[in-house]
């Protein structure tokens, strides 16, 4: 059997690293062009400020002052996929409201998710609704945080869905966070991708 010569291993192995660098630019030139919400320019920060919002990271971090002092911070990422039909956007956004009244150490947090609702437009559930005391520790595991969203008398559920669109969590907002978690998370995809392949071309630094 013919000895395989040092030369004929780097040629196979660069014949390998050539098919790979392919794959990757074929997906990388996918992404970039097929995407159906690039272009999409839906949706407002409102009276909001992006307080985070690291191209490393998934999330993106929001805050706004009332007039009447009260804080309110919205924590986003994107949660799973949704399989809408006819939808634009993939997955949904599992985003955190948290509101300070002023003075006071205890904040109210709501656990929502964000989904595509029609053409353009969102709508947010809130799954859980509890409060936080900022001066201590973690609750336990087994520390009683409120019942179910769900179990909550229906009027009870609309007066506090009721409540965070008033401090600005309404539709331009959560339209915005779709459009944006979606665009970020391609980016750092794409990102990943091309890093990859100068990792694979020996060309990363």
């Amino acid at each position: 059997m013919p000895r395989v010569t040092p030369i004929l291993r780097k040629g196979r192995k660069a014949l390998e690293n050539l098919g790979l660098v392919k794959i990757l630019q074929s997906e990388i030139k996918h992404e970039l062009s097929t995407t159906p919400f690039q272009d999409n320019q839906s949706g407002n920060l409102g009276d909001f400020k992006v307080d985070w919002d690291s191209l490393e990271s998934q999330d993106v971090v929001l805050r706004r002052k009332c007039e009447s002092g009260e804080e309110v911070a919205v924590s986003a990422l994107l949660g799973q996929e949704m399989f809408a039909e006819g939808g634009i956007f993939p997955r949904e956004v599992l985003m955190k409201v948290c509101v300070k009244k002023p003075g006071l150490n205890s904040v109210l947090q709501f656990d929502c998710g964000v989904s595509e609702k029609g053409i353009g437009g969102s709508q947010f559930h809130i799954y859980s609704a509890h409060y936080l005391h900022l001066t201590t520790t973690c609750p336990k595991p087994s520390a009683y945080r409120g019942p179910s969203f769900s179990d909550l008398d229906s009027d009870l559920q609309d007066a506090l869905k009721g409540y965070l669109i008033a401090k600005g969590i309404g539709e331009n907002l959560t339209n915005f966070l779709l459009l944006h978690l979606h665009k970020k998370e391609l980016g750092q995809y794409v990102n990943w991708l091309q890093k990859l392949e100068s990792l694979v071309l020996g060309k990363f630094d």
